[in-house]
């Protein structure tokens, strides 16, 4: 079983449901967006929700996939979704998982700080760190060598710029529009883990 993969019952669950949905590139994308957090969160000394984070990470991106694109909701949104229905077929509580869906929307922002909520925080580091190589320089080499090894990239940054451009087409005020307009597929296109 690979490095980062959780062996709890929440973990199971969102990896057969992320395995189900997401194709090889952007499951692999949603275990590394795991594994880069919760690495910084370890470097940083930040204590968090170990199953609420990757649980989460899991299926930030389901509503980007074919049966959970919503047209009328930005896709961060949409997964929110997902998660909720996941963690209340788990068992979970009402407010976890309203926590579960608030991590998932909240990482499309870079403005959330690890003091205001660190499980947010840690999905947008994680998740800017794989998409953009944000921060990747900060990483141990050995520790990115063995994440890409264990879950490689299989052409994630084109695929997954076409599809937050699809999304910005029919939803131009999404966060992923932003994205887009903020010339997010250039930052993509360089980023240094396509390198190793």
């Amino acid at each position: 079983m690979s490095t980062w993969i959780r062996d709890t019952a929440s973990g199971r669950a969102a990896l057969e449901i992320a395995s189900e949905y997401a194709d090889p590139a952007l499951l692999n994308h949603s275990v590394r967006s795991y594994a880069f957090g919760a690495e910084y969160a370890a470097r940083h000394g930040l204590d968090y929700d170990e199953d609420l984070l990757y649980v989460s990470a899991l299926v930030h991106d389901l509503g980007l996939t074919a049966p959970f694109d919503s047209h009328t909701l930005p896709f961060e949104e949409a997964g929110g979704h997902v998660a909720r229905v996941l963690t209340a077929g788990l068992g979970w509580p009402a407010e976890r998982r309203a926590r579960a869906a608030e991590i998932i929307v909240l990482h499309m922002r870079d403005d959330v700080t690890a003091a205001e909520d660190v499980e947010s925080h840690l999905l947008q580091v994680g998740t800017s760190a794989d998409v953009s190589g944000l921060r990747v320089g900060e990483f141990d080499p050995g520790f990115v060598r063995a994440l890409l090894a264990e879950h490689p990239r299989l052409g994630f940054g084109k695929a997954f710029t076409a599809l937050f451009e699809e999304q910005a087409a029919r939803k131009p005020g999404c966060a992923a529009a932003g994205w887009v307009a903020s010339g997010g597929a250039g930052r993509a296109g360089s980023n240094p883990l396509d390198r190793i």
